[in-house]
């Protein structure tokens, strides 16, 4: 079932995402040559627990991997999808890119987003890469409006992704947000013709979340049953924002 907000509601997953906006914008500081990824932990780790949330990942139980996650952040570096773990022996080096992932619940309610950052220079191909994804979230927000369906959204990140000659990852999904982190329906990055395609109606909110590998788009999960990588070693970046649809067209709630 999917479920619709409030304004109220939606007042509240605000506040969570331009919580998430403000870490995700420290965190994009820090990630630089020499940092490790335990660093950015720690950082925002501090930050949710000042500002009184709660960490949406943290502790998350996730029957795929057999536990719950123990970390905050997700940070899931060059091959690495989504669900790369900070560790103190990851340094970030130039040449890099970081994929930083969070959440928190404030008030009852989860805020959701994702960039990838560049650590110093990196190719072209890469800068293409985040460009195109980047590219492709952007785009895919302006098709959440009410009278849509979930397919414009899913098959305008596909299609602008093809055309530029990277793939989607289809293990991994986007998803509907609320007073849960995840909620129906599932966001794929593709056209899914084996699932519904709901009609899209004020107070839905959908994380809306490219995942985009330079090469193939086939994955694996590393034997720590959490980091997702690409099957052959080829970079993949990823960005998330929240988007509510509502009577004026889509409002992102994970940035101002």
């Amino acid at each position: 079932m999917i479920v619709r907000k409030s304004p109220a509601e939606l007042e509240k997953m605000r506040r969570s995402g331009l919580l998430v906006w403000r870490i995700l914008g420290e965190l994009r500081g820090m990630a630089v040559e020499g940092a490790t990824t335990l660093d950015l932990e720690h950082a925002a780790e501090k930050m949710i627990a000042d500002a009184g949330a709660r960490p949406a990942f943290k502790g998350y139980y996730v029957p795929a991997a057999g536990g719950k996650y123990p970390y905050v952040l997700c940070t899931s570096v060059n091959n690495e999808i989504v669900h790369g773990m900070p560790s103190a022996k990851r340094m970030l080096k130039q040449g890099d890119i970081v994929s930083i992932d969070t959440g928190v619940q404030l008030d009852g309610y989860f805020g959701d987003s994702a960039t990838t950052v560049a650590i110093g220079e990196v190719s072209e191909e890469t800068k293409r890469l985040m460009k195109v994804t980047e590219e492709a979230l952007e785009l895919a927000i302006q098709q959440a409006r009410a009278g849509n369906r979930l397919f414009d959204i899913c098959g305008t990140v596909e299609n602008h992704v093809v055309s530029h000659g990277f793939s989607i990852v289809r293990e991994f999904v986007g998803h509907g947000i609320g007073a849960k982190l995840h909620e129906e329906p599932q966001v794929p990055n593709y056209v899914d013709r084996r699932q519904e395609n709901p009609r899209l109606k004020e107070g839905m909110v959908l994380a809306i979340e490219p995942m985009v590998n330079a090469g193939g788009p086939e994955s694996k999960v590393l034997p720590d049953r959490w980091t997702a990588v690409t099957k052959d070693g080829k970079n993949s970046a990823h960005f998330e924002h929240c988007v509510a649809i509502t009577s004026n067209g889509p409002w992102v709630l994970t940035r101002p």
